[in-house]
């Protein structure tokens, strides 16, 4: 973020709403120089013009700025603090096994709107459904055919900084695949350790499978 449009917005959060002739006098600027950064932030969808300020002398009255919600990704979070902290209170309440058991639960409640895999549905079906989803989470994902079954690629993982320092996220990763696949994968590339992607094996539905 530019240094003058990050200003503008922490005095609008600071402030909740400014006019134009507020934001000269505190950043001492031209009006066409704030008009210029104001119009760039609504343009990015970052602070919309949410009214007039009428003056209590003479004068026009003036243009209202205010933040938007999608303004909130440029001040700072916590969250992968609160997470680790979070999990560790967890983890000295119940053992391994039961912070496993909630992570799957967790994956099962992020799948739950997705429906799940019909029998006799194929696996590149199955594999174009999860991509999507998945997408739509931020993974940046795609699959592709190999000679051993099917490779589900992850180039972005969404909880990458926590997932440094436990291993709970990919534990959820894990029973996530499976509530989308329907089959369990296996992890043959993982960016905890020093990949480029998080990479899984995918076989073959059972119902998918030749009898003999």
């Amino acid at each position: 973020m530019q240094g003058t449009r990050q200003a503008i917005m922490n005095i609008l959060k600071e402030r909740g709403q400014v006019t134009i002739e507020e934001l000269q006098d505190e950043l001492k600027l031209t009006l066409a120089t704030v008009l210029h950064h104001l119009n760039i932030l609504r343009g990015e969808g970052l602070v919309d013009m949410s009214g007039l300020k009428r003056h209590q002398t003479p004068g026009r009255p003036q243009h209202v700025y205010t933040l938007t919600e999608r303004a909130s990704v440029h001040f700072p979070k916590n969250y992968v603090e609160f997470a680790d902290l979070t999990l560790r209170e967890i983890g000295d309440h119940v053992g391994p096994d039961e912070l496993d058991s909630i992570m799957r639960g967790v994956a099962r409640r992020m799948a739950a709107d997705v429906p799940q895999p019909a029998p006799g549905k194929s696996m590149p079906q199955r594999l174009d459904r999860a991509v999507n989803f998945l997408n739509q989470k931020g993974y940046i994902a795609r699959w592709e055919s190999s000679d051993k079954g099917y490779l589900l690629h992850m180039t972005n993982c969404p909880y990458q900084a926590l997932a440094h320092r436990r291993s709970e996220p990919c534990v959820m990763d894990v029973a996530l695949m499976i509530e989308l696949l329907g089959v369990t994968p296996q992890r043959i590339a993982w960016m905890a350790s020093g990949d480029n992607t998080c990479t899984y094996l995918v076989p073959e539905p059972d119902d998918q499978q030749p009898t003999g």
